[in-house]
C-alpha cells in the first residue's frame, strides 16, 4: 500500500517549537553554525535558554543558581559562551627577545614593578570569580565557583607585593576526609596499578590521565563585566612521581600578555592538578587517586613569579585579549613560548659561563701580575 508524503513548501511552515526542540539538543559550535543557516534558525538561537543549557553541559558549574545570575549580569550565557568557549592565543611572544630582559634592572625602577596604588584601585581581588570544571572522559568530576582571591586584604597588604597564587584545595580538603573531596578510581576508567614499580616501566596510568583529563578554568570580572577561558582544556605537560613515586603532576595554561605590566611583556598562566595514588589493586580494592592540588600562578618568562598587584592586572587585561576556537594555534602559542624560554634560559647560561670565564682569567692574570711585580 502506497503512502503518500505531503511535501513541505517551506521551512516557513514548519512550527517554531520544532525548530527550538531541534536546536536545543546541539552542541556550542553546531549551535552557533546552525544560526548561520537560516533567518528562522538565527532567530531562535537568540533564546538564553539554549545557551544556557550548551553552557552547563559544557561548564557544569554555570548550573549553580550564583552563577547563573552572575552571568546574566554579564551580559547573559550566549555572550559568555562567545568569550568563554575560544582559548587565549598569545601571537607576539616571538617578538621579545633576551635583550629587552637585560634592560630590566636599569630601564624599570622598583616603583614602576610594583606599581602605584592609586593606579591600580580600579582592580580589586573581590572583582574577580573562578568557575573551574574538571572532566576526565567527558565525565565531570570537579566543579568549584571561587569568589575574589583568598586571603588577598586590603590595598597596601601583602598581597600585592608577594607571589601571586590561588589554590582551590584548602589544607583540610587535602588531609581531612571532605565532602570536597575529588577520587578517581578503577571505575572510572583508569588502569589498575599492581605496584608503582610496574607503572614506572608502563606508564599506563600516566598516559590515562594525560589523555583523558581536561581543564576549564574561567575567570570573571563583575566589574568590567568580562569573561576569558585562562585554560588550555587538554594537558600541555607534566611529571609523573613528583615530589613522591605516587604523585602525579599535570600542567595546563595559557599564554598571557603582559605588555605595559612587566616588561617581558608576556607571562605564563601555569594551572597545576596534582594526584596521588592512595590505594593500588589488591583483593577487595581498586586502584584510587585522590586530587591533592589544583592551583594558578603566572610566572614570566625567567621563571618568577609574579607578584599579586602586576597579576589583577595581568588578568584584567586577559579579559580582553585574542581567542581563538582552532585548538591547534593555542598549541603552537603555548609552544612557542616554552621555546623561546628554553633560549632564553640558555642564552642566561652562555652569558654566565663567559662571565666565569673573564673572572677566571682576571685572577690568572692578576696573580702572574702579581708575582711578576714582586720577582
Amino acid at each position: 500500500m502506497a503512502v503518500s508524503v505531503a511535501p513541505v513548501e517551506s521551512m516557513a511552515s514548519l512550527s517554531s517549537d520544532l525548530f527550538y526542540d531541534i536546536l536545543r539538543r546541539l552542541d556550542g559550535p553546531t549551535l552557533a553554525s546552525a544560526a548561520c543557516a537560516c533567518v528562522t534558525f538565527c532567530s531562535i538561537s537568540k533564546e538564553e535558554k539554549l545557551w544556557e543549557n550548551v553552557c552547563s553541559s559544557m561548564w557544569p558549574s554555570t548550573s549553580r543558581e550564583d552563577v547563573k545570575i552572575l552571568i546574566s549580569c554579564i551580559g547573559g550565557f550566549r555572550k559568555f559562551y562567545a568569550d568563554c568557549f575560544p582559548l587565549i592565543v598569545n601571537k607576539e611572544v616571538t617578538e621579545y627577545q633576551w635583550n629587552d630582559h637585560l634592560e630590566y634592572p636599569e630601564e624599570w625602577t622598583e616603583a614602576e614593578y610594583y606599581g602605584d596604588v592609586d593606579e591600580f584601585e580600579s582592580v580589586a581581588p573581590s572583582d574577580f570569580v573562578s568557575i573551574v570544571d574538571i572532566k576526565y572522559k567527558d565525565r565531570t568530576i570537579c566543579s568549584k565557583v571561587l569568589w575574589g582571591i583568598p586571603n588577598a586584604n586590603e590595598f597596601n597588604g601583602w598581597f600585592y607585593n608577594c607571589p601571586f597564587r590561588i589554590d582551590l584545595l584548602t589544607y583540610a580538603a587535602r588531609d581531612d576526609d571532605n565532602e570536597g573531596e575529588v577520587f578517581l578510581s578503577v571505575s572510572d576508567g583508569l588502569p589498575p596499578i599492581l605496584s608503582m614499580e610496574k607503572e614506572r616501566k608502563d606508564g599506563k596510568l600516566w598516559m590515562e590521565l594525560r589523555d583523558g583529563l581536561r581543564l576549564s578554568w574561567i575567570v570573571v570580572n563583575k566589574k568590567v563585566k568580562q569573561a576569558a577561558n585562562l585554560g588550555s582544556w587538554s594537558p600541555l605537560g607534566g611529571q609523573r612521581h613528583w615530589p613522591t613515586d605516587n604523585d602525579f603532576v599535570i600542567r595546563f595554561g595559557s599564554v598571557l600578555s603582559a605588555k605595559g605590566i612587566l616588561p617581558c611583556q608576556v607571562v605564563e598562566c601555569i594551572l597545576i592538578m596534582k594526584f596521588r595514588v592512595i590505594q593500588q589493586e589488591g583483593e577487595g580494592v581498586q586502584t584510587t587517586l585522590k586530587l591533592t592540588e589544583l592551583s594558578m600562578q603566572l610566572e614570566d618568562m625567567e621563571g618568577a613569579h609574579v607578584n599579586g598587584r602586576n597579576s589583577l592586572n595581568i588578568l584584567k587585561k586577559a579579559l580582553s585579549c585574542h581567542r581563538s576556537k582552532n585548538y591547534s594555534e593555542v598549541l603552537e602559542s603555548c609552544h612557542l613560548y616554552s621555546k623561546a624560554q628554553s633560549e632564553l634560559k640558555e642564552e642566561k647560561m652562555r652569558n654566565e659561563s663567559r662571565l666565569d670565564r673573564l673572572c677566571i682569567i682576571s685572577g690568572i692574570a692578576a696573580f702572574l701580575t702579581f708575582w711578576y711585580c714582586i720577582l
